[in-house]
């Protein structure tokens, strides 16, 4: 980076700040702290949505399994896809609820105080290991874009981490939601830049560096990139490592992120709670998500641009995560225009848009589930507020501890992506079902915490046995497929990289055995044997299993197809399991389905039963064991959910009275009059709506297909 880059990134964090302090005298009291009045219109809503959604790690998280699975690997992303045509319906409920926080809603509709307080509690705890990732991610991804890997004798995560954390608590913490959605709308447009911005500038790079500037165009860039990467890395559903995201997989993936994503906490904000009606909640949901999948596109024709440029690269040889970084240090720096500077604030601004309103949310969910409720009841909107800029505070410093200390983004992640399980069932089920009740979700909390989070770790504690038995130890099998084809450029420059990475390595054994095999040693047109590994992965452990003493590997077939040979083996010898027992996977192995033979992505779809309906299964059997809810409760709670949100809050007031005065106002619209099960018959609107979202999925998917087509021989 040079002075250019520097205060183009300066301009930017004096832009967020002066938005804070402006916004600060917009506060009057709690609702206008965390919901903006609830005044926010289309475009606000929007970009809220989008900026909340898309986090600093996607667009590296692409990069990466682009370069390693070609156009397939954008499924490490692109899985929300279909999930965003359901926002068009879960947008009205969240401006139904008319609350400031989801926790307040479990207060409501299970008369209990002490449900919203473990619900907070739950989301401190999601949004510092959520937050956690986003800021190491850029730490790790500023490196390569700044140049430099510390700043004053400290290593640059200890300086960025900080820093990012400090903006973020000036503007969230002094402006609330309203400095939080107008700095959305400038860095949602700052992500759609870093989706795009190298595209044009690395087709360019292309013709310049492998063809004829002067009488090739940039578009010619894509020709270039189908002649120097191989045709199988263009497949949107197998690529290089063929069953990574196929079909059964994507499904899986869509239907955990829906089960899951509706109780976190943020949504109750972005997901409509803050628009001024429900027209506005919908569209601004689901424009905003459909934007981020539109970059996501970008992402994606951006890392093959990479595959074809920068791999002659050793540090990619070594670190496939560093891509989005080198690109833009690679592409956009001999520029001099400044657009390495604005590259990095991009991917702040990625992460800061997510900062900021998870931050008040959670700040929103102490003050009133805890604070209030328990603390002081009689507060006033002056000392919430107060309150609620001092957690806030609390909660990005907590995040950037964790960042800190924290070395595996990966696991930190993961276990954020996980925590909702817990709410899920409650969630879903109390919003249609009067029977579920406190006393069963307190059941099904209980059980899915000790069934997905606790146990794991403590059976393995008190049968330390039970990693060494080889009963729990077993693997998938190895499937090695060899591919015969032709060598292309980038085959050739990945070997090249290949040795440059091993001689810098020298006898660093650590290093070496991350840049793993050696890439076949090849001329362009040659014909090489591709290998691809996969498989052997462990049933029972998270960490994987590692041997003790030696180990080896027996043949079970070998099978020959055309150009493509696949051999099967097993690992045998003795073995030790790491990290936490797969509790969920010793149901399969007591009703004895062999998982030896299932693929990776087969062994991920398999969590989709345990993790999904075990939960809903414990809640409804508890609901029926247990007292119901008192009915006047659940007839004020269901009657307020029908009633269609006005604009203007004295009429929303009287239209609601009307509603709790006659419960019984909208029988006529129920699917199930008479029934305990509240769902409502669709309106026009729900089911136009709903299939023009998934018409745009559908959209989504053939842009990215005729973009990654453009240029292809034939």
């Amino acid at each position: 980076m040079t002075w250019i880059d520097y205060v183009v990134v300066a301009v930017y964090f004096i832009v967020m700040i002066a938005i804070g302090l402006w916004a600060m005298g917009r506060v009057k009291g709690q609702e206008d702290y965390f919901m903006g009045g609830r005044g926010f219109g289309k475009l606000l809503q929007t970009f809220a949505a989008f900026g909340a959604g898309t986090g600093a790690h996607e667009p590296i998280q692409v990069g990466r399994t682009g370069w390693t699975s070609g156009l397939s690997g954008v499924w490490s992303a692109l899985m929300w896809l279909f999930v965003t045509p359901v926002y068009w319906i879960t947008a009205v409920w969240y401006r139904r609820m008319r609350h400031l926080t989801l926790g307040d809603w479990f207060v409501e509709r299970y008369e209990s105080k002490a449900l919203g307080a473990a619900y907070a509690v739950f989301a401190i705890v999601f949004y510092m290991f959520y937050l956690s990732t986003m800021l190491s991610a850029i730490a790790k991804f500023a490196e390569p874009l700044m140049g430099i890997d510390q700043i004053a004798g400290l290593d640059l995560k200890y300086v960025l981490i900080p820093g990012l954390a400090g903006i973020v608590i000036v503007y969230g913490v002094l402006g609330g939601l309203t400095a939080a959605y107008w700095t959305d709308l400038i860095q949602g447009i700052f992500i759609i830049l870093l989706s795009v911005l190298l595209i044009p500038y690395g087709l360019w790079a292309l013709v310049e560096e492998f063809g004829d500037p002067s009488t090739q165009g940039f578009m010619d860039g894509f020709k270039i990139m189908h002649e120097r990467v191989s045709p199988d890395y263009f497949s949107l559903f197998t690529g290089p490592s063929a069953g990574e995201f196929p079909l059964q997989y994507i499904v899986a993936l869509t239907l955990l992120a829906l089960v899951g994503i509706v109780v976190q906490p943020h949504f109750i904000a972005t997901g409509g709670g803050s628009a001024k009606s429900e027209n506005e909640a919908r569209i601004g949901l689901v424009v905003g998500n459909f934007l981020k999948r539109l970059c996501t596109v970008g992402w994606a024709i951006t890392a093959l641009i990479a595959l074809a440029l920068l791999a002659s690269r050793p540090e990619l040889a070594v670190d496939p995560d560093l891509v989005w970084g080198i690109a833009a240090r690679e592409i956009l720096g001999p520029l001099n225009l400044g657009l390495v500077g604005l590259m990095l604030a991009c991917l702040m601004a990625a992460m800061m848009s997510s900062a900021d309103t998870y931050m008040i949310v959670s700040s929103a969910l102490i003050t009133r589930n805890l604070y209030a409720a328990f603390v002081n009841p009689t507060a006033t909107d002056r000392q919430s507020v107060k309150v609620a800029r001092l957690t806030g505070l609390a909660i990005i410093l907590g995040a950037s501890v964790v960042a800190i200390t924290m070395a595996d983004v990966f696991a930190q992640f993961t276990f954020a992506i996980e925590l909702p399980i817990l709410f899920a069932a409650p969630f879903w089920i109390g919003m249609f079902w009067r029977r579920a009740n406190r006393t069963a979700v307190w059941i099904t909390i209980v059980f899915s915490a000790l069934f997905f989070f606790i146990l794991p770790v403590v059976i393995p504690m008190l049968s330390p046995d039970m990693r060494s038995d080889p009963q729990w130890t077993t693997t998938t099998n190895r499937i090695t497929k060899s591919i015969m084809r032709a060598a292309t450029p980038a085959d050739v420059a990945r070997h090249e990289a290949w040795v440059e990475a091993m001689e810098q390595a020298k006898d660093d054994q650590a290093m070496r055995d991350k840049i793993g095999a050696e890439p076949p040693r090849c001329q362009v047109g040659d014909q090489i044997e591709v290998i691809l590994v996969s498989g052997d992965k462990s049933i029972f452990w998270t960490g994987g299993v590692k041997p003790v003493g030696e180990d080896s590997l027996e043949m079970i077939s070998t099978v020959r197809e055309g150009a493509t040979s696949i051999l099967t083996q097993r690992r045998i010898g003795q073995l030790r399991g790491e990290g936490q027992l797969k509790l969920d996977f010793l149901l399969y192995h007591y009703i004895g389905i062999d998982l030896a033979n299932v693929s990776k992505a087969t062994l991920e779809t398999l969590r989709l039963p345990t993790r999904v309906l075990l939960p809903f299964l414990v809640l409804i059997i508890a609901s029926y064991l247990t007292p119901r809810t008192s009915a006047s409760v659940l007839d004020r709670y269901y009657a307020k959910m029908k009633t269609e949100v006005d604009p203007d809050p004295e009429t929303d007031r009287r239209n609601l009275e009307v509603s709790y005065s006659d419960p019984k106002r909208f029988e006529d619209r129920r699917l199930f009059p008479g029934t305990d099960i509240e769902a409502l018959r669709p309106r026009t609107s729900d089911v136009v709506g709903f299939a023009i979202s998934v018409a745009v999925c559908f959209a989504v998917i053939a842009l990215l297909v005729w973009l990654a087509g453009i240029g292809a021989a034939g």
